[in-house]
């Protein structure tokens, strides 16, 4: 241990060797989790033929080819540390290391599908029992099969923040210093590009589950998008449920359908360009929920609370919405998504460079867990976005 050799280190290389070694523990554990997500979810289920081998498939995706490349890693800081519990250089292993990670773009991609596909078996009563005993015992620790699914997600954004603590932690002049530098510049590389990847998969699965009712509804901007800055559920003034999608180009309003035995997103009204997107705040009590406006109220006689509304100045002018979000956070994130993307937008046609295709939205793996705006689940309020 760390300890045992405390009185030769100073303070900061005892620091440095703590976050090593917390690096080493991160691979071991995550090496087990994924075995486990293999032996008591993949192996059990496909036995007992709670689902076929090809929805296991694309639930899992490429899991089990993961799990070879972190057991690498584990032996490789096993041996740098050797007999006598202290590493001397890391940086030129990881750096060694990390362009395997490069596997992980095939599996984040296909994680929105793979949830989806969770989601929409968890409806069966075989798999929603299974599920629920394997949460109640004591392996799960109780989490969900999702969250075993998503740990190499978590892990994989957790390594550039572990480098910059060992980065920190070792002088200028070490040995190790230069390494760990030119380590930390791929891994971020290498994030951005799962990252980039892993939203182009997104916005290409939810613009496949897209229903139209007339063929008027599809708009070229939506087949031009690449990225998917936010969605989720909202409710209109009339309290119907919606779910909205903000595109890279364009804003699309639907209302979930069940279709051919699946969920999808039937397209309601126009899709509204970004390019001719209004956006407004609208105080509490502005919009009542039987439609009127102005000082109306609810039942209760409280007012109508968290709505925003938006609405097309262009070809499609006068078409609005009248958009209410579950609570104030809520609301805020849906406003301050639907300006970032009208800005960027701006932005790109003001530029010199004005195709919006060329770039993406620096948006982060941090939540692919929770990829929608949930109106409904406080828990799901996560959003993908440009931070331009």
């Amino acid at each position: 241990t760390v300890e045992s050799i405390g009185e030769e280190l100073s303070a900061k290389e005892i620091k440095r060797q703590e976050v090593i070694y917390e690096l080493a523990q991160g691979e071991r554990q995550l090496i087990e989790d994924l075995n486990l997500a293999k032996k008591a979810y993949y192996e059990p289920m496909l036995k007992l033929d709670i689902m076929t081998e090809s929805e296991l498939g694309q639930i899992f995706g490429t899991l089990d080819s993961l799990i070879p490349l972190h057991e690498e890693l584990q032996l490789k800081l096993q041996n740098l540390r050797g007999t006598k519990n202290y590493v001397e250089e890391v940086g030129p292993t990881l750096l060694d290391w990390f362009p395997c990670l490069e596997a992980y773009i095939t599996y984040c991609c296909n994680q929105v599908a793979a949830k989806a596909l969770l989601d929409l078996k968890k409806q069966e009563r075989r798999v929603d029992e299974f599920l629920r005993l394997c949460q109640e015992s004591s392996f799960s620790r109780r989490l969900d099969l999702w969250n075993f699914l998503d740990l190499p997600r978590s892990r994989l954004v957790k390594y550039p923040l572990l480098l910059k603590e060992i980065l920190k932690n070792t002088a200028a002049d070490h040995p190790d210093h230069e390494p760990l530098q030119e380590a930390l510049e791929l891994i971020q590389r290498v994030v951005s590009q799962v990252n980039g990847k892993t939203g182009e998969a997104e916005c290409q699965f939810y613009r496949c589950g897209l229903y139209y009712l007339e063929d008027s509804q599809r708009v070229a901007e939506i087949q031009l998008s690449r990225y998917l800055y936010c969605h989720g559920d909202l409710k209109n003034n009339k309290g119907q449920k919606l779910h909205v999608f903000l595109f890279e180009l364009v804003l699309v309003v639907t209302r979930p359908v069940s279709h051919n035995d699946s969920l999808q997103f039937q397209v309601y009204r126009q899709p509204i360009p970004i390019g001719d997107l209004v956006l407004e705040d609208l105080p509490d009590g502005e919009v009542g929920m039987g439609g009127s406006f102005r000082g109306a109220f609810t039942s209760g006689n409280e007012k109508a609370k968290n709505f925003f509304r938006v609405s097309s100045k262009g070809r499609l002018k006068g078409q609005a919405h009248s958009l209410q979000a579950n609570d104030s956070f809520n609301k805020q994130q849906w406003v301050t998504c639907i300006r970032q993307a009208i800005v960027s937008y701006r932005d790109q046609q003001d530029s010199s460079h004005p195709s919006l295709l060329s770039q993406s939205p620096n948006s982060s793996l941090e939540d692919i867990a929770d990829l929608s705006l949930d109106c409904d689940d406080k828990g799901g309020m996560d959003v993908e976005m440009s931070n331009t």
